[in-house]
């Protein structure tokens, strides 16, 4: 059951983190629009694809920057309590520092209970079309960019085939110097190789052009060359560059299925997906951690007043956004583990709080 006082904190917790979001969101929007209007004056960008893609910029930031946020808003309105000495009066009564902290638990739970969802459902939508709108219309060479790495692809793509590209253009869905290579028992059956492979979308069938089909028999192999023929093949040409993004556009279960279609086919990207997983769980913990930091700073008295509690609070909440976008970045670009990487801010920040909380009791 939560009392008046829980109620009152519980509401304030609430109230200040819907205002901070709705402060900040206009001014990085108003941000993103100073930079980026030439851009889009140039390349006669229609109207509603500019708003559509300005409403999926505003989930894609208040999600990316939602620490720093709760830990401003809990500092802010905490520090107002303390100042006013309601803080000192609530102690006062009897009420220990331990119960004082049951609303802003309260309201950590709501929030991240919040963001997880977003994370797993909202997010996604809004990630992809974020970055389809930056990728098409504000990069250079974005149409490209977006796809990675599309020369020399080799990919496994089940348990027995296994192929090579020497270039891939998606426009075109055409791909060049292909190969592909059947085993049976890690005993090669069969080899196709044509010099351009090509997707057509009306028949449902790949085009391969100078084909060749070798048979490996036990005392001979047979061979079959012909200069175009139509195949069906169980594959994609776009699951051999999907976009550098495509972890962020997939919901949950979704994510699951790439990230383990992606490990049988041995991609060298699979930390990258890794780390945008494990977030979805991680970034929900780190609203507990930062709400029992930001009371522990915040719940005393300074002679600085509110400007000193901002001040720590700010420190304290761009060093963890440092600290989680540096090692997700070694996870994403070295043999470092993902699952680490991600918990690592959670884990040393968390320590900070339970050090901070102890002498915030005392």
């Amino acid at each position: 059951m939560l009392s008046i006082i829980d109620k009152y904190i519980l509401k304030r917790y609430l109230g200040t983190f819907s205002v901070m979001l709705l402060l900040f969101a206009p001014i990085g929007i108003v941000i993103d629009v100073s930079e980026k209007v030439n851009k889009m004056l140039e390349n006669k960008i229609p109207f509603m694809d500019i708003a559509f893609y300005y409403y999926n910029f505003t989930i894609y930031f208040i999600n990316s920057l939602f620490p720093i946020f709760l830990f401003l808003s809990v500092i802010w309105f905490t520090s107002k309590l303390a100042n006013n000495t309601e803080i000192i009066a609530i102690l006062s009564s009897g009420i220990s520092f331990t119960r004082f902290l049951r609303p802003y638990i309260v309201g950590a739970t709501i929030v991240s209970i919040f963001v997880l969802l977003m994370g797993f459902f909202i997010v996604p939508a809004a990630s992809e079309g974020y970055n389809n709108f930056r990728y098409t219309y504000l990069k250079g060479n974005g149409k490209e960019l977006m796809r990675g790495e599309n020369t020399n692809v080799y990919r496994q793509i089940n348990d027995h085939d296994f192929i090579f590209v020497n270039s891939f253009n998606e426009e075109s869905k055409t791909a060049f110097n292909f190969t592909l290579e059947h085993f049976e028992k890690e005993k090669l059956t069969y080899k196709i190789t044509a010099s351009r492979i090509k997707w057509d979308p009306k028949k449902k069938i790949y085009i391969l052009y100078d084909y060749t089909k070798r048979t490996l028999g036990d005392l001979n192999d047979v061979i079959e060359k012909v200069p175009e023929k139509n195949v069906s093949f169980k594959f994609e040409l776009a699951d051999l560059t999907p976009v550098v993004y495509i972890a962020e556009t997939l919901t949950l279960g979704k994510l699951y299925d790439f990230i383990e279609k992606e490990r049988k086919r041995g991609s060298g990207n699979i930390n990258t997906y890794l780390v945008v997983l494990y977030k979805k769980y991680s970034v929900p913990v780190s609203a507990f951690i930062l709400t029992i930091i930001a009371v522990s700073v915040s719940s005393m008295k300074r002679r600085g007043g509110m400007g000193m509690n901002l001040a720590i609070g700010i420190a304290i909440a761009f060093s963890f956004v440092f600290f989680d976008k540096i090692f997700g970045t070694l996870a994403e670009k070295s043999s470092f583990s993902p699952l680490l990487a991600v918990w690592f801010p959670n884990m040393v920040f968390g320590a900070l709080a339970v050090y901070l909380l102890r002498n915030a009791k005392r």
